[in-house]
């Protein structure tokens, strides 16, 4: 691919809605409580967002983001890396561009959070005081819903859902496998950090074994009827992998959820009772609520509910929960949304803390899916605060998704969206450029 010239940029960018200059969102407030302290646990899409928008806009906020990791590791996009388009080290970012906003980035874990004192403690022993707090914790993962599967054996069957050191892994192991092996990938049930990644994933799988290991063979175990984009997919599955991927839905006959792994015997076992041998067993598990969240009593059930106006916690005093963890009902689990829930969420804090009025909150979320080179799908929609059986909850409006046979120049064009949101991104939430370019 041939890189974008400064126009086309631009024009790419204005197109997903994204812009790095806040102040078109926010205007001037100036901060009535002074150097008001925020801290943001959490220094992904959503997290980093929120601390950059709220640094830019008020020099004068302490704001502290609290991150485990000392690198970002975008796991949209991540399944590029698996297909051979894009580099591992064109998903790591670091925090350094928010250091120079003025952002205290602390490097350690938040093990725990007093409400009534405001207080976020450390797995390291330090402390810090908030007057808001922002709580995005991404995901965690319900080992106990498929027997044998834990932290152990993830280090054996990865799930890859959080990338990093389990992107790497996954993709060594299809490297190392014989030409002819079998993968297998699971898929849960709803809902779950980025819908339509599995089905990506398994055409970027699929696509690594057709130009590496063309006798291999992809098998999929989904606990799901139907999944996001599927015309699209099973289009893609059938004109790229026709004789690579092998898809298995729950249907009202066969259950093909998987129920058990045998990490010695590499066996993925599925309720209706299917055995098969894998080389490499990709296990994408039900998830929940990153475990903070559930330690702090933020959580009703496996997520946190918010106000769908403001993504104020409905558990806990001036504490903020956006991005995968929250729920946001019709809005699904995605960077985009995080990146949109951050932009509302730092606007509210803005107000909050200087007097400011408020104004109706507007969401949206664009999700791109690679297919094969240059051919891209996506789904998206605008979401707003609305009235439904008396409870107020995010609609949306205004919804698109990709159709079968589209034309070349349509997929190229939703692909190269797909690269300049990611550019758009990375700038936004953490104050720095993408490196490296694209394949394909």
């Amino acid at each position: 691919m041939s890189k974008l010239d400064r126009r086309e940029f631009g024009q790419l960018v204005g197109g997903v809605g994204l812009t790095a200059a806040s102040s078109i969102l926010f205007g001037n407030m100036v901060i009535a409580k002074g150097a008001a302290k925020v801290v943001v646990i959490g220094g992904g899409a959503g997290g980093a967002s929120v601390a950059r928008i709220l640094k830019s806009e008020d020099a004068q906020l302490d704001v502290t983001l609290i991150e485990t990791h000392p690198i970002y590791t975008t796991c949209f996009n991540s399944n590029h890396y698996l297909g051979g388009f894009r580099t591992f080290a064109s998903l790591c970012h670091s925090y350094d561009g928010l250091r120079k906003l003025g952002v205290n980035v602390v490097i350690d874990t938040a093990s725990d959070i007093d409400a009534a004192k405001k207080t976020v403690t450390l797995k390291s022993g330090g402390a810090f005081k908030y007057d808001r707090l922002v709580l995005s914790p991404g995901i965690g993962f319900k080992f106990d819903t498929i027997e044998g599967y834990s932290p152990a054996a993830a280090q054996i069957m990865p799930h890859a859902w959080t990338a990093g050191a389990q992107t790497l892994l996954l993709m060594q192991q299809l490297e190392a496998m014989d030409d002819g092996g079998v993968v297998i990938m699971t898929v849960p049930g709803n809902p779950y950090r980025c819908p339509p990644g599995p089905y990506e994933r398994a055409c970027m799988i699929a696509h690594f074994l057709k130009t590496k290991k063309p006798k291999s063979k992809l098998v999929i175990f989904d606990a799901k009827r139907t999944f996001s984009k599927q015309a699209a997919f099973e289009e893609a599955f059938r004109t790229y992998y026709d004789d690579i991927i092998d898809l298995n839905l729950t249907n009202e006959i066969d259950d093909f959820r998987a129920v058990k792994v045998d990490t010695q015997t590499m066996e993925v076992v599925t309720e209706a009772g299917i055995r098969i041998k894998a080389n490499v067993a990709n296990i994408i598990l039900a998830q929940k609520a990153g475990d903070l969240a559930h330690k702090v009593g933020c959580t009703d059930g496996d997520w946190c509910p918010v106000d769908p106006v403001r993504f104020t916690s409905t558990k806990l005093e001036d504490v903020y929960v956006l991005g995968d963890s929250s729920i946001a009902v019709e809005m699904p689990k995605s960077a985009f949304s995080a990146n949109s829930q951050a932009k509302v969420v730092a606007a509210d804090i803005l107000a909050d803390l200087s007097g400011a009025k408020r104004f109706p909150p507007r969401f949206r979320n664009t999700c791109w899916s690679l297919l094969a080179a240059a051919d891209s799908i996506k789904i998206g929609a605008s979401y707003r605060p609305a009235e439904k059986d008396g409870k107020t909850l995010l609609a949306a409006s205004g919804g698109f998704v990709s159709q079968r046979s589209e034309s070349a120049e349509v997929r190229k064009q939703n692909y190269l969206e797909s690269i300049a949101w990611y550019h758009a991104i990375i700038l936004d939430a953490f104050n720095e450029r993408a490196r490296g370019t694209p394949k394909g």
